[in-house]
């Protein structure tokens, strides 16, 4: 068997893993942010970490918010509920030392402390943990697609063949429903303009092109390099990078008939929709085994048969992530606005996973293969789930800023209002900002990758062909892997970084 054969095989016949390991692994980004930002405050208090140059910041990202997705996906996936109870143990530990270090020149109750925490004012102007959201889906996304082609990434975390719930299953889903979050009808853009809606389609054809010709481009070098690839995930010429250029320019189209606060609506109606013509017709067997058996592929539907009508499931998917969009962006301004949307977030999450334990039972099980009903109704309680952890894990890390008297943390919330308790802090303790604000974004590696996302998303692709056409991934051994994604995913940040210091922003449309 070829080199080539041999890799395609090391990833096809896949069954996935189980939802509860998955949502294990999610939490660990925000546990690790939230470790990040606690570890700053605790510094800023003692005035250090302030003269560190830009490089010193960078390595203390990459080594607590990136190795820890690496090792976790590789080395230590057998223990992987030890990462999630550590960070626990440890946030709860920071947490609690600085509430008990705190002397107030007048005491202060417990009760004055948790009043002022739900009254204290937000900035407004962005909501960090949609950034956080969405970065470590990158993130996630960037380690997993090198991570596959190495022995020490288990087989369970990769995509599955035709059903399943793998954690790369959910990494497409959730790439989808974050570009939904921050697209520009949920930031009203469309509705702000005096231009007609024809027009607004217009420019989203346009704001595709970089998609399409990243798609081309890959395929091109695809076939030219003789580079292997599975074909089962999207066919002989389509690829992901199609798939969000249709997903955009369909959700578009649909918006110019309906408003955009019925995209949820649109979602259910297109994902059973769907569903129904599957299981009342012979596509789903055309999908998952062609015209006559599993390797014809002849015609370019055909050929491409998974692609094409998956794109239904990622519109569902889409429109799904455009409603929550618009309902997380919902301007508030306090805490306690913000805890009653954070409980609908888990609400929306557990009933979706409870309709999913009843759809899998009664229809058919998760297929991201298909993008079927399933596989829609839990990529979005996943991310619910994923993004009200976010939301939830960075109210406790304001509620340490507000004890620390207004720290700036970046890629999380600031306090945009003087309280007494910050007033009656610390009396004989000299107290310094971690950072200023106007420059703490410049020390933060989640806002560098979210300046130029899209380039971060590219180049770690184009990162994965070179190392897996100079290295033989499959009999290299664990230790040298570990170094190998190590050393990639860190020059993926330190460009991403060098960008973001120099405030360079590479946007194609």
């Amino acid at each position: 068997m070829s080199q080539k054969l041999f890799k395609e095989e090391f990833v096809s016949h896949l069954n996935g893993t189980s939802l509860g390991e998955i949502s294990l692994g999610l939490s660990l980004p925000p546990l690790c942010l939230m470790f990040r930002g606690l570890v700053l405050i605790s510094l800023c208090m003692e005035n250090q970490l302030l003269g560190c140059s830009w490089f010193v910041h960078l390595l203390f990202d990459f080594t607590v918010l990136v190795a820890p997705l690496v090792f976790s996906c590789t080395v230590f996936s057998g223990f992987l509920i030890l990462f999630p109870v550590g960070l626990i143990a440890l946030n709860t530990t920071l947490l609690l030392q600085l509430y008990n270090t705190r002397r107030p020149v007048v005491p202060v109750r417990s009760k004055h402390i948790i009043d002022e925490f739900l009254n204290c004012k937000l900035e407004a102007e962005h909501i960090p943990s949609v950034t956080v959201f969405r970065v470590s889906i990158n993130m996630l996304t960037a380690v997993s697609i090198l991570a596959v082609d190495f022995v020490s990434f288990p087989r369970r975390y990769a995509k599955t063949e035709s059903y399943g719930t793998g954690v790369m299953d959910f990494g497409v889903g959730a790439f989808v429903f974050a570009n939904a979050l921050v697209c520009p009808e949920v930031r009203r853009k469309n509705t702000q303009c005096s231009q007609s809606k024809e027009v607004n389609v217009v420019k989203q054809l346009i704001s595709v092109w970089p998609f399409i010709l990243l798609g081309v481009g890959r395929l091109i070098t695809v076939k030219a390099a003789d580079y292997h690839e599975h074909t089962s995930e999207y066919g002989v010429h389509w690829n992901f990078f199609f798939t969000l250029a249709v997903v955009r320019v369909a959700s578009s189209l649909l918006l110019t008939h309906f408003s955009v606060n019925r995209s949820g609506m649109l979602s259910v109606i297109i994902a059973v929709f769907y569903q129904i013509v599957l299981q009342s017709t012979e596509l789903n067997m055309f999908i998952l085994h062609g015209n006559t058996d599993d390797v014809s592929r002849t015609g370019f539907l055909n050929a491409n048969r998974e692609g094409i009508f998956s794109v239904i499931g990622y519109v569902a998917i889409y429109m799904a992530g455009i409603q929550v969009g618009l309902f997380v962006l919902t301007k508030r301004i306090t805490v306690k606005d913000w805890i009653p949307a954070i409980c609908w977030l888990m609400f929306g999450s557990f009933a979706l996973f409870t309709l999913l334990w009843v759809v899998q039972i009664y229809i058919e099980p998760v297929s991201r293969r298909i993008a079927n009903l399933p596989f829609c109704i839990w990529i979005v309680a996943q991310s619910l789930y994923f993004l009200s952890f976010i939301l939830l894990l960075d109210l406790v890390l304001l509620f340490a800023k507000l004890l620390s008297g207004g720290s700036v943390v970046p890629s999380s919330w600031n306090i945009s209002h003087s309280f007494n308790l910050t007033q009656r802090r610390i009396s004989n303790q000299k107290f310094k900002p971690f950072i200023q604000e106007r420059n703490a974004s410049n020390c933060c590696l989640f806002e560098a990758i979210n300046r130029n996302q899209l380039l971060f998303f590219l180049q770690s692709n184009v990162m994965t062909g070179i190392v897996n056409m100079l290295t033989d991934t499959i009999n290299t051994s664990t230790a040298f892997s570990i170094f190998i994604l190590l050393l990639y995913m860190f020059c993926n940040s330190f460009i991403m970084y060098v960008l973001h210091m120099r405030k360079i922003t590479i946007k194609y449309w």
